[in-house]
């Protein structure tokens, strides 16, 4: 691309919006930030200008306006069916695990076996050494899309689908595979948990960083998101820490978020890393084979969680007895495992 030294880039207002120091700088309005990433999504930013946003982003924080405005610019993009699937919850899956296995995809597993209709979306290989979701989805015999129309297609024959972020959008996905170059995570890794593309009345969020709480229940609230729930979850993940109190954030619309305080499940609050890491340890769990104390209260609490966030449980004690009930009678012929 010609550059004119006479003439700003169209780009160049919104990093001179980031980067105009302590006293001058301040957030991008959602309009601003849905402009702006639209602009990248679109190929009409300099490769020097989207590493200037992305870094002066992650060094201010993002603010809840902008995470909605870039989530928004990413729909804008979706090239989607013309008549949209059933999708009762949509679900994240962006950090991989190290720690645990993601114990998480059994907790889908349940809600779709009975009914609930689940998109999941996201993708692998930003970080070393994490076990991704993919992976697991494909271990299981669960279907994987190629396009979101054919996305729509597996949800409504089986009641899932596993959607890689470069299906929505090759840009995003090039832009994660940055972290390294970077040496730093940037806002893309927490606003394409939000993209949420069948437009599920349920979302659910798993963060790493506490701080992020607020940020993303005040995005799903500017998202005007039917119900949403954001919490702590092992490694980022949706996943519920059976060993550790849960402190999880529910928004159902704009109105301000209910923040409910989960238990502790389990009384051993040490629970030592998984020195294997095996992903066939899944298959034994569901096929209960495999009856481990932490595995069992992760499903379930995550489960949990779960239920509380579509509405289908009226309190924390409803919710865990639901799951485990829910748990002890699933069908262990569902999977059609590998």
């Amino acid at each position: 691309m010609l550059i004119d030294p006479t003439t700003p880039h169209p780009f160049a207002q919104y990093v001179a919006i980031l980067g105009r120091g302590k006293t001058k700088q301040r957030h991008l309005t959602q309009e601003e930030a849905r402009a702006s990433m639209r602009m990248i999504l679109d190929g009409q930013v300099l490769p020097e200008q989207i590493g200037a946003y992305l870094m002066l982003l992650r060094l201010k924080e993002e603010a809840p306006e902008e995470i909605a405005g870039f989530a928004l610019a990413t729909r804008d993009t979706l090239e989607l069916p013309a008549s949209l699937p059933r999708v009762d919850l949509d679900w994240s899956s962006y950090a991989g695990k190290r720690i645990q296995l993601p114990w998480f995809v059994l907790s889908v597993m349940v809600l779709v076996a009975q009914g609930t209709r689940v998109v999941m979306h996201g993708t692998e290989g930003h970080t070393a050494g994490r076990l991704y979701t993919r992976v697991i989805i494909e271990m299981l015999g669960m279907p994987v899309a190629g396009t979101l129309i054919e996305a729509a297609t597996q949800v409504d024959a089986r009641g899932f689908s596993y959607v890689p972020l470069e299906v929505m959008s090759p840009k995003l996905r090039s832009l994660i595979e940055l972290r390294p170059i970077f040496g730093l995570r940037s806002p893309v890794h927490s606003f394409t948990r939000m993209i949420n593309p069948f437009s599920a009345p349920a979302m659910m969020q798993g963060i790493f960083h506490r701080g992020f709480m607020d940020i993303h229940s005040g995005a799903a609230r500017l998202l005007n998101q039917p119900r949403a729930a954001v919490f702590r979850g092992e490694g980022g993940e949706i996943e519920r820490r059976p060993n550790k109190p849960t402190q999880v954030w529910m928004t159902l619309g704009s109105d301000e978020p209910i923040i409910e305080n989960w238990p502790q499940i389990l009384d051993d609050a040490h629970q030592p890393a998984d020195e294997d890491m095996n992903p066939t340890r899944l298959t034994e769990v569901w096929a209960g084979r495999d009856t481990e104390p932490y595995a069992v209260a992760s499903i379930t609490g995550t489960l949990a969680v779960a239920l509380r966030t579509m509405g289908r449980a009226d309190s924390v004690d409803e919710a865990e007895a639901m799951a485990r009930q829910m748990w002890n009678a699933r069908d262990r012929d569902f999977l059609p495992i590998r």
